[in-house]
């Protein structure tokens, strides 16, 4: 099988394409035939060893993946072969093949192409764990996401308004928010590229407790960080959350601590990865939810482009220059 290969860290340009064999799975494992690979950022971060996890070289970035399961190891009761699933792998996804523990498989719905399966469980099961379990968003809430365009970012739109929030979507480029309207945010922020000065820090702040009644909104969902995280937690509600979610913009942000104070707020960190390896039995039931959301027609993933496995490096650039709108997927050649 072919296989998207770090075998040192640098920029995307130093991946590689081999022929690797094909994994066997073992006891409690599968083995998938991957259609599609979604592509997040944290793919961006763990090829140049700046992400979390750090698993030894060589290895294949991809942490989600839609496929047909073609062989099952000792022991495996939860799926069958022949069976259509969405697989969460942490890493390994660009590949034709994956090898799973069936625990980290999930069924695709009969009404869900693979495309939009590889696209589905990493970005809606972080927004929904965020609004659900961390913020507990309620109906009639001002909910504010920054980087509202990107995967996880319209996720949240979506999602808040499946949950009844008023959504105030912020992005950088009118094409950006023109996108986030379209899946259902009614209200927009454009805020500049890079880093702000004081003025364009406090204009943002401004603009959001406009949109809000002078109230300041009740949950920020921000998975940006850098310079537009203060001037977003300045514009929190009396009793707000504050959701760190990541650092999309670069720099990891250093908030002044007594905004909390005056506020009454809670900045609470987003981590979806631990959250369903610690309460798997929760996270069952929020993909429960998800799914028949999904079912519903109240949540319409995004895929903004398809690439071939030879066009990863592009995908990866593309991701990183934060281009993309809603998802990107790579989709091996056979």
């Amino acid at each position: 099988m072919k296989a998207i290969l770090c075998k040192e860290y640098g920029p995307p340009e130093k991946l590689v394409i081999e022929d690797v064999p094909t994994p066997e799975p073992k006891k409690g494992q599968v083995l998938i035939e991957v259609h599609s690979a979604a592509v997040n950022f944290p793919d961006v971060l763990i090829i140049e060893n700046k992400y979390q996890f750090k698993p030894p070289l060589p290895f294949s970035p991809g942490g989600e993946v839609a496929g047909i399961v073609t062989k099952l190891g000792e022991g495996v009761s939860k799926v069958k072969v022949g069976d259509r699933v969405i697989g969460s792998s942490g890493w390994g996804g660009f590949a034709e093949e994956l090898v799973l523990d069936e625990a980290r498989v999930t069924p695709i719905p009969a009404e869900m192409d693979y495309v939009t399966a590889s696209a589905f469980l990493m970005t809606y099961g972080t927004s929904h764990h965020a609004l659900k379990d961390r913020a507990h968003l309620k109906p009639g809430e001002n909910l504010l996401v920054l980087g509202a365009a990107g995967g996880v970012g319209l996720a949240a739109v979506e999602l808040g308004k499946a949950m009844g929030a008023r959504v105030i979507a912020a992005a950088s480029s009118e094409d950006k928010l023109a996108v986030c309207r379209e899946h259902g945010a009614d209200e927009t922020i454009l805020y500049p590229t890079g880093a702000l000065d004081k003025d364009q820090q406090k204009a943002l702040t401004d603009r959001i407790k406009e949109l809000t009644g002078g109230q300041g909104a009740d949950v920020v969902y921000d998975p940006v960080g850098g310079d537009y995280s203060e001037p977003a937690l300045r514009a929190t509600n009396w009793e707000g959350r504050f959701l760190v979610v990541g650092f999309a913009a670069g720099p990891i942000p250093k908030v002044p601590l007594n905004l909390a104070l005056l506020k009454g707020c809670q900045i609470v960190g987003v981590f979806w990865g631990a959250f369903t390896g610690r309460e798997p039995a929760k996270h069952q039931e929020n993909l429960k939810e998800l799914m028949a959301w999904f079912k519903a027609g109240k949540l319409r993933p995004h895929v903004s482009r398809t690439y071939k496995f030879d066009e990863v490096a592009q995908a990866l650039n593309d991701m990183a220059a934060r281009k993309v709108k809603g998802k990107i997927v790579l989709v091996p050649s056979r």
